[in-house]
């Protein structure tokens, strides 16, 4: 593999974005996972430059452009691509070429055929293609798995999974933008976690049927979308997302044959990172405070005290470039495939047409 160094010498990072997602997410989590090494990222913005080199040192370099990175991929051993949407499928195709593995951040591409090309290229080379879908490591997600895992809640029948916010303005940027290019709007930006989620608890959609507003004054793309899928195993998943939630509803309800999950509030992770803290800096890093567990039960709401209290699993970002580190250096499993990501594309693409056509979409 093109610039792979020994196996006590960390693997070189080289970060495409500096924006949203590549500050807050990647390069604080690459530079904290063992193995890894933050060495170059790419942004021309001089002051995205001196917030990166004034967290990561003067060691870090930069590069203007993919390309130029790209010109030194024998120095290399992995790419991570956090720019906008649209540049993901050429920046990915460019760096598996040069022979380097992929990181991207989701969604992967704006086409399930385009994510099985990548795919398909990814394979070819022998080279790990991976998506950062983080919020499979939420807290809230992991304590779901738990209760699923010990059979809390029997089978499960219903499963609503809400992102939702109140942003009565639209912010403006590429993520609000009217043109399909740049792949904006909340279906494909939260509800790219919503369907991963999904799919990876009850698998394979069957069918799927979606409504898409755009409901802000000056909004530009969809702000308040719902998905609802039926899963080849009969699980039905309803999916919220949106910008312009007045009273917030549970992150989670889940509706099972012996018992119910409902959990409120976000993973705190996000928010940790924003505010500058990293983990592994000695605190106790994804904990929730016991207030905000949520509540396991049949019979009676959780707000009137049904129920009793689940200890929320600690979140774990990290957990996500550590397995990422063992796949390149040891072949272990790639922690989020193409292929998966490609799955979540389908059911993307389908609730776009369901919503324009007002049909239920068959998959």
């Amino acid at each position: 593999m093109t610039g792979m160094t020994g196996t006590g010498t960390p693997l070189r990072v080289g970060l495409v974005g500096y924006g949203l997602a590549g500050s807050v997410f990647h390069a604080p989590l690459i530079a904290t996972t063992e193995g890894l090494a933050l060495d170059t990222v790419v942004t021309s913005n001089p002051e995205r430059q001196a917030q990166a080199r004034a967290e990561f040192g003067d060691g870090l370099r930069f590069a203007a452009t993919p390309d130029e990175l790209l010109d030194r991929a024998d120095e290399l051993d992995l790419i991570v691509i956090a720019s906008p949407n649209k540049t993901h499928v050429p920046i990915a195709t460019a760096a598996l070429k040069a022979g380097l593995p992929v990181v991207v951040d989701k969604p992967i591409a704006g086409t399930a055929a385009e994510a099985r090309e990548l795919a398909a290229l990814a394979d070819e080379r022998g080279l790990l293609l991976s998506v950062f879908q983080n919020r499979r490591w939420d807290n809230d997600f992991l304590t779901l798995r738990k209760l699923f895992a010990d059979g809390e809640l029997g089978d499960v029948w219903r499963f609503e999974s809400r992102f939702e916010r109140w942003r009565p303005q639209p912010k403006g940027g590429w993520r609000e933008s009217g043109d399909p290019a740049e792949i904006g709007g909340l279906l494909y930006d939260l509800g790219s976690h919503l369907v991963d989620q999904a799919l990876v608890l009850f698998g394979p959609a069957a069918s799927v049927y979606a409504e898409s507003d755009v409901r802000r004054p000056g909004a530009l793309t969809d702000d308040d979308t719902f998905i609802a899928i039926t899963h080849e195993n009969g699980v039905r998943s309803h999916l919220f997302a949106s910008a312009t939630t007045a009273q917030l509803g549970p992150r989670f309800r889940v509706l099972g044959s012996q018992a119910g999950y409902v959990k409120y509030g976000l993973d705190p992770q996000e928010a940790d990172l924003r505010d500058g803290k990293r983990p592994g800096a000695g605190a106790e890093w994804g904990v929730e405070p016991e207030a905000l567990w949520g509540r396991v039960g049949s019979g009676e709401s959780p707000l009137t005290g049904g129920g009793r209290p689940e200890p929320t699993v600690p979140g774990t970002y990290p957990a996500y470039y550590a397995a990422v580190a063992a796949a390149i250096r040891d072949g272990g499993p790639n922690p989020v495939t193409a292929h998966e990501a490609a799955a979540a594309l389908d059911v993307l693409e389908a609730a776009r047409r369901s919503a324009r056509e007002s049909v239920v979409v068959s998959l």
